[in-house]
């Protein structure tokens, strides 16, 4: 059976939407030698503009999050702590910062580990999620019930108001 490829339409929408409804859709990646690695998403976290003080965009725009503020269903990488690459998908309206970060699939556990499983990299950043650019994302196992929520990981410094919202989601793997 073949899966729907998800368009931008998807990703031009609250990010707290998106960040919930992403649970159960397929991470989709073209290797080197063909094969395509899919992988059912159960975990993300969402990142809600220049307020939010966890959201990159927090203290403006810069050359970092610059691809924040642009158009949705654009795929935003960067290196956490100089050895981690993240994957971040822009949503939204575009002007508006906001993003969803993938924390983890069925498969793989820690939005570093789940970079690394996949081979992504920062050569990712910027470019829209579709095959031609290999990395793309599709319908999956259908609406997750029930989908639990909670405070995002590894926040602190962004003040107990902001580090306690309720912006990461999930769902069992049992």
């Amino acid at each position: 059976m073949k899966s729907h490829r998800i368009g931008k339409d998807f990703f031009e929408r609250s990010v707290l939407t998106v960040a919930k409804e992403m649970l159960g859709k397929k991470i989709c990646v073209s290797h080197r030698n063909g094969e395509v690695a899919r992988m059912i998403i159960n975990e993300t976290e969402a990142y809600d503009g220049e307020e939010d003080l966890a959201c990159h965009a927090s203290k403006g725009k810069t050359p970092r999050n610059e691809v924040m503020y642009g158009d949705a269903g654009v795929i935003y990488m960067y290196l956490c702590y100089g050895m981690h690459w993240l994957l971040n998908i822009v949503c939204g309206e575009k002007g508006y910062p906001s993003a969803v970060l993938l924390r983890g699939t069925q498969d793989v556990s820690g939005p570093g580990r789940l970079t690394k499983k996949l081979g992504l990299n920062g050569d990712f950043n910027r470019k829209e999620a579709n095959p031609s650019n290999g990395l793309w994302f599709e319908d999956g196992i259908g609406l997750i019930d029930p989908i639990q929520s909670g405070s995002r990981i590894g926040i602190d410094y962004a003040g107990k108001y902001w580090s306690s919202k309720p912006y990461r989601f999930w769902f069992s793997n049992e």
